[in-house]
C-alpha cells in the first residue's frame, strides 16, 4: 500500500483523548480550575495508581500541565487550544444516559450555567451573548463602541483581551444549547470579572457556576432582559 504523507500526525493526540478514563479527567479540567490527582481519580472512578499513570501520559502528550503549591501538585489543561478541541468533541459526541435523580439535577445545572474552560457557557452564556448582540454591543465577532463602554463599566480589561494570543471574541457553539456563547479572550475576561465581583460563584461540582443575588441584580441593571440563569444549586 502506498504511503501518503500528512501535514501533521493527529493520531497520538486522538489516542490520548480517546481513552474513557483520560477523557473523563480532561472533561473535569474543562472547568478551568487545577485539580489534584486524587480528585481526578474520584471523578474518573479509578484508583489513585491508575489515575497517576493516565496523568503521566497526558502530561507527556502535552495535554495537561502541573501546578505545584508546596508539597501538592495540581493538574490543569495545557491551554485554551486543548479546551477548544474537547468542546468540539463534546458537540459531536452523545450524552451518557441519566440513571438517577441526582445525575438529572447535575445535568440540569451544567445546562444552565457552567464554564467552558475559562468563559461562561450553558444557557447563561448563550443569554449573555444574546443580550450583548440585541443591545448593539456586539457584532461581527467584535465589540461595538457601546460594547466597549459597557464592559469598561463592568471592569473588563478589553484592551488586554485584544492583546491576548488568541482570538478576541469568537462565537463558540454551545454543546448543550446548540446555540452560540461568547468565547475567546473577551469571553474569558468577562467571566473572570463576573467571578471576581461575586456575581457568579463556582458550584460544588466541576464546571458548574451559580449566579448570586448580587449578580442577578447587577446583570439586570447592566444588561436588561431575560435572566442569565435561574437554576437552584445542586447539593
Amino acid at each position: 500500500m502506498e504511503y501518503i504523507a500528512h501535514d501533521v500526525d493527529i493520531a497520538p493526540v486522538a489516542a490520548l483523548i480517546a481513552d474513557p478514563t483520560r477523557a473523563a479527567m480532561l472533561t473535569a479540567l474543562l472547568g478551568g480550575r487545577p485539580l489534584a490527582a486524587g480528585e481526578l481519580a474520584r471523578l474518573a472512578g479509578v484508583s489513585a495508581a491508575t489515575a497517576s499513570a493516565h496523568l503521566a501520559r497526558l502530561l507527556a502528550g502535552g495535554l495537561v500541565d502541573v501546578v505545584s503549591q508546596g508539597r501538592h501538585r495540581y493538574y490543569r489543561l495545557a491551554g485554551h487550544e486543548v479546551a477548544e478541541v474537547l468542546e468540539v468533541l463534546a458537540r459531536m459526541g452523545t450524552r451518557p444516559p441519566v440513571r438517577s435523580l441526582r445525575q438529572s439535577r447535575q445535568a440540569k445545572q451544567l445546562e444552565e450555567a457552567r464554564t467552558c474552560y475559562d468563559h461562561l457557557a450553558g444557557r447563561a452564556g448563550v443569554a449573555l451573548l444574546d443580550r450583548l448582540t440585541e443591545g448593539g454591543h456586539y457584532a461581527a465577532q467584535d465589540l461595538t463602541e457601546s460594547g466597549e463602554r459597557l464592559l469598561a463599566r463592568l471592569g473588563v480589561d478589553v484592551a488586554g483581551a485584544r492583546r491576548a494570543r488568541r482570538r478576541f471574541a469568537p462565537e463558540c457553539l454551545d454543546w448543550t444549547e446548540r446555540r452560540y456563547h461568547l468565547g475567546g479572550a473577551l469571553g474569558a475576561a468577562i467571566t473572570a470579572v463576573l467571578l471576581e465581583r461575586g456575581w457568579y460563584r463556582r458550584g460544588t461540582m466541576p464546571r458548574a457556576v451559580i449566579v448570586t443575588d448580587e449578580g442577578r441584580r447587577g446583570l439586570a441593571e447592566l444588561l436588561p432582559g431575560k435572566e442569565l440563569t435561574s437554576h437552584t444549586p445542586v447539593t
